[in-house]
């Protein structure tokens, strides 16, 4: 992004990209609490903006560690203890709608785990170190993943300790399933679920946001 601060503190249309996912979360009916997985540092702004809104639905600020799979790691140890199932979402996919998290919410109460993902469009080549085309994929097999994913708490818990065992590095939780030999369905997403990871990124969300009547 080429910013001096946390990306997720960027604005877009005047609120910051946080605040615009913590308020898809909030409307999600689903969803009765929220976890915010983050560094200490940026607790200060959090609180602020945490304050701004207003939510209904309880909200903790979580120590993360240094890699992702650490952060979902911590993010789960503060779970309330009657929770069974668990999505994980990208703070910096600021587009997800509710509807998108209800959907989600209803899924996993189905299945053991699943992602949001979409049907990829382009044709896929798989090149070598040398840039040389080595295969082309069927497209029609292929799917981008989004977030959010969906868990059952105790199964993703037991997965992220063998991982642990093991010293697993995954970049999403859904690969540490897929070694431990449990399926994970596919959601539809949403095309707008973009990850706000450029400035060309951001100016799309404000485009994407500026057709919603929010």
């Amino acid at each position: 992004m080429g910013s001096n601060r946390n990306k997720l503190l960027l604005e877009v249309r005047s609120q910051t990209i946080i605040a615009w996912t913590l308020k898809a979360a909030a409307a999600a009916s689903s969803i009765e609490w929220i976890g915010i997985i983050s560094q200490p540092t940026d607790w200060p702004d959090f609180k602020a903006i945490l304050a701004d809104l207003q939510l209904t639905k309880p909200v903790e600020l979580i120590i993360g560690g240094s890699t992702r799979q650490e952060s979902v790691y911590n993010g789960l140890q503060a779970l309330p203890a009657a929770a069974e199932q668990v999505l994980i979402h990208d703070g910096a996919r600021c587009l997800v709608t509710p509807d998108l998290l209800d959907s989600c919410a209803q899924a996993i109460r189905q299945c053991p785990g699943l992602i949001a993902a979409v049907p990829v469009k382009d044709t896929i080549k798989v090149v070598d170190e040398n840039d040389i085309i080595q295969s082309t994929p069927d497209r029609q097999r292929l799917w981008a993943a989004q977030t959010p994913q969906g868990f059952n708490v105790k199964l993703l818990k037991q997965c992220h300790a063998e991982g642990l065992r093991q010293s697993w590095e995954v970049t999403d939780d859904a690969a540490l399933f897929e070694m431990c030999g449990i399926q994970v369905r596919i959601v539809p997403g949403e095309e707008t679920n973009l990850k706000v990871t450029t400035p060309q990124d951001l100016a799309i969300a404000e485009f994407i946001l500026s057709t919603r009547n929010l």
